[in-house]
């Protein structure tokens, strides 16, 4: 017969599970009760940070607690994703990312020191976009097969920038190298916003980046749109051409989803996401989002987890057409 003492140890796994599942919704109740840090892989002005601070500031009301903005650029984002991954897993910091961090990095990047299904939790997507094609507008190419032309002619002499090497941009870039067939030179940069800023100031010919973050300028004069990198056109823009109209086989999109550190509490994740889903359906936010040339989601951290699955299996092919890879 088991008696006192013995029950209780034959109980006692059962007793402390039991206290775990009770625990989870009083942690859901409970959370956040102290300001959240939410990291940003690249320089501010860029798609991604736009993106961040547009959701961010409606989170803070829907949580209940200021999102306190921290722009760690460097690595294609690789830095602020390294740094989520080493965060203490208690929802006091979460990223804004991209895939260039999330699913290109682990095809193209030797030495990286995270694994995005390993180390990280998604939480929601945000949306998916297409990037744009712009060029300075003293560049003498008003559509994408003269761009193609003018870089057959001067070959080297036409620089691309980036948002950082293996960043969205940069494999963007380097796979409308390999399918037009011309000889480009890669200048990176930390983030979208210094490299508009040289490309308006000549420093740089053309760019490939996030619509939201050039569109502003093309319409004020300072940049000049060619295309969109997607299948389709843009719903926001549709005079603009894809640059697959003129390049066979070119299709490229980004994306923006939030993650917390792996073994994030189930019960904190669920908050997340419920916030996030719920300020990326407002109505003005959609509206917003949409005006950005991004198509809003808000899906379920599992739904985010198999896309990442695919997306890194979808990028291993164009890292490999490009032969591109750094440490």
């Amino acid at each position: 017969m088991t008696t006192g003492k013995w029950k209780w140890v034959a109980y006692a796994p059962l007793a402390l599970a039991l206290l775990a599942a009770g625990a989870q919704p009083a942690l859901a109740q409970a959370y956040p009760t102290k300001p959240i840090r939410l990291l940003l892989g690249y320089a501010p002005g860029g798609p991604t940070d736009l993106t961040g601070r547009l959701v961010g500031q409606h989170l803070n009301e829907a949580l209940g607690q200021p999102l306190v903005m921290d722009n760690r650029p460097g690595a294609g984002g690789s830095l602020a994703a390294t740094l989520l991954a080493n965060a203490e897993p208690d929802g006091y910091t979460i990223m804004l990312a991209a895939n260039g961090e999330i699913a290109i990095a682990p095809n193209l990047r030797r030495k990286l020191r995270y694994h995005p299904l390993k180390d990280l939790a998604p939480i929601s997507r945000v949306g998916w976009s297409q990037l744009v094609l712009v060029v300075h507008p003293g560049v003498p190419a008003k559509t994408t097969a003269e761009l193609v032309a003018l870089a057959k002619r001067k070959a080297g002499a036409v620089n691309f920038a980036s948002a950082g090497t293996g960043s969205t941009a940069h494999l963007a870039g380097e796979y409308f190298k390999h399918l037009a067939g011309i000889d480009i030179v890669h200048v990176p940069y930390k983030g979208a916003g210094p490299a508009l800023s040289d490309l308006m100031g000549g420093q740089v010919q053309m760019l490939i980046t996030g619509y939201s973050a050039a569109i502003g300028h093309v319409k004020a004069g300072r940049l000049r749109a060619l295309a969109v990198t997607g299948a389709k056109r843009l719903t926001a823009d549709p005079g603009l051409p894809t640059i697959g109209e003129t390049v066979k086989g070119y299709e490229v999109t980004s994306w923006y989803g939030f993650l917390a550190p792996a073994r994030t509490p189930g019960a904190v994740i669920a908050r997340l996401h419920k916030a996030v889903a719920a300020v990326v359906r407002r109505p003005d936010v959609t509206e917003r989002l949409v005006t950005l040339g991004i198509e809003p989601e808000g899906n379920t951290p599992q739904e985010f987890r198999e896309q990442i699955k695919k997306e890194i299996a979808t990028w291993s092919r164009v890292v490999k057409l490009a032969k591109a890879q750094v440490d």
